[in-house]
């Protein structure tokens, strides 16, 4: 055991010290506190973002009931199986406006988490991100002369500790306590000229870094029961109510130079803004609540269709420090409609036959509006597992294609491919001595 928990350390060191690196170019993550960046595990993904279905050697971090569930009732009835999980991303994004177009790409960190059991209790740790800002854009004025500057980078993380319990064999609810924590750096820098056009000696920056904490829950409750004798029936319901982030702020001022060559400014003169005279030192936003429902059918370790729907009140976000002109939040919410399928996951002779295929798609309206247009998001997705290792481990992989915003009222349409490969890990750690 001590070996395993030495190879635990020694990931989660590694998850970490990549933890840092931004997840997005997106444009739209100037907005609010970002892109929100977590939509479920790799399995989770490749089937649409569906979260509906739980089984016996996969975390699910959208439903803390999914913490604890039935014994496996294989090998003498030793029971269920601790289970630990990580994620890498990598995604690639087209960026498209009316009159040009650019490429951009992103590896980062997705998610880390262990799952163990105690009985009909289970326990459940681990880090994911929430939300991630990663931007690059420029403004020009009427003779098409640079105007404005602006990068942004940071995001927010969630660590959290849950708990479940088996309330019988069909059902089974669980909550956790999320600490969120983080920060968002944004800086603008705006350009003059002389009478020739000419670019000064010296622009202007502003620059603003938010530092961010604050605890959220979830509450979840999971059913899985047997229909016409052959048929599983699974229900989930989650829910996280509305809270507050702290923001602790800063903002700057300074005269820059420009290094015509590698684009980079560096500062003569700074000075810091004394955001606590303005009652901005120290700030709240107000963060939406979330409700998740979903329904799905299937046979047991055959095949399995769902559909999901997550609502989220997104119209009450709001900051006394982010204001920005032609932009709003409107209630957003998540349609997704996904499943499996394994051919024989008995058999030990066929590989391919042990693998299990999945598929979903989405439709996502993000809650962000701009010019008066409503950012959509649309995406096909599918993936497989893939047995490795020991008997219950295995490798995951999830494929996602789809679109975001729009060309309209000068925006930009993202067109994006998103992958994702996690490793599921599984094994029984506690063992009851059967002969001395």
């Amino acid at each position: 055991m001590i070996r395993k928990f030495f190879t635990l350390l020694v990931v989660i060191a590694l998850s970490i010290s990549s933890y840092s690196q931004n997840s997005t170019s997106s444009p739209y993550s100037f907005y609010g506190i970002g892109s929100l960046d977590f939509r479920g595990t790799t399995e989770n993904r490749s089937m649409g973002r569906l979260s509906v279905y739980n089984d016996s050697i996969h975390m699910n971090f959208k439903n803390p009931a999914s913490y604890t569930g039935k014994n496996l009732f294989i090998f003498n009835e030793e029971g269920r199986l601790v289970k630990f999980t990580v994620g890498l991303n990598y995604s690639e994004t087209k960026l498209s406006s009316n009159n040009q177009n650019s490429l951009a790409s992103n590896t980062s960190f997705d998610y880390l988490g262990l799952n163990l059991p105690m009985g009909k209790f289970g326990m459940a740790l681990g880090l994911i991100p929430f939300s991630s800002v990663g931007y690059k854009l420029e403004s020009s004025n009427d003779i098409n002369l640079m105007k404005f500057k602006y990068e942004g980078f940071g995001g927010v993380n969630k660590a959290f500790l849950g708990f479940a319990y088996q309330i019988s064999n069909n059902i089974s609810i669980g909550f956790d306590a999320k600490y969120n924590f983080g920060n968002i750096q944004n800086s603008a820098v705006e350009f003059l000229y002389d009478d020739d056009n000419e670019p000064l000696d010296y622009q202007s920056k502003e620059s603003n870094r938010s530092d961010l904490s604050g605890i959220n829950f979830n509450f979840g409750l999971i059913y899985s029961g047997t229909i016409f004798n052959e048929y599983t029936l699974n229900a989930s319901f989650a829910y996280s109510p509305s809270y507050d982030l702290s923001s602790i702020n800063n903002r700057t001022f300074a005269s820059v130079v420009i290094n015509s060559i590698s684009g980079l400014d560096f500062p003569i003169n700074q000075i810091e803004v004394d955001l606590e005279s303005l009652n901005l030192y120290k700030t709240d936003l107000v963060m939406p609540n979330r409700l998740n429902f979903g329904l799905g059918i299937g046979k047991e370790k055959k095949w399995f269709i769902g559909s999901e729907i997550t609502t989220i009140n997104s119209s009450v976000f709001s900051s006394d420090l982010i204001n920005i002109e032609n932009s709003r939040f409107e209630d957003s919410y998540l349609l997704s409609l996904g499943g499996f399928y394994i051919p024989d996951y008995a058999s030990f002779n066929r590989f391919f036959d042990r693998i299990v295929y999945r598929t979903g798609v989405y439709f996502e309206k993000t809650g962000l509006n701009i010019n008066d247009q409503s950012i959509n998001e649309i995406g096909i997705s599918f993936g497989l597992g893939i047995p490795a290792g020991g008997l219950f481990s295995n490798i995951n992989t999830s494929f996602e294609f789809g679109r975001k915003g729009t060309k309209k009222a000068n925006l930009i349409e993202e067109t994006f491919t998103n992958i994702h490969i996690s490793l599921s890990l599984n094994d029984r750690w506690f063992i009851k001595r059967k002969y001395n």
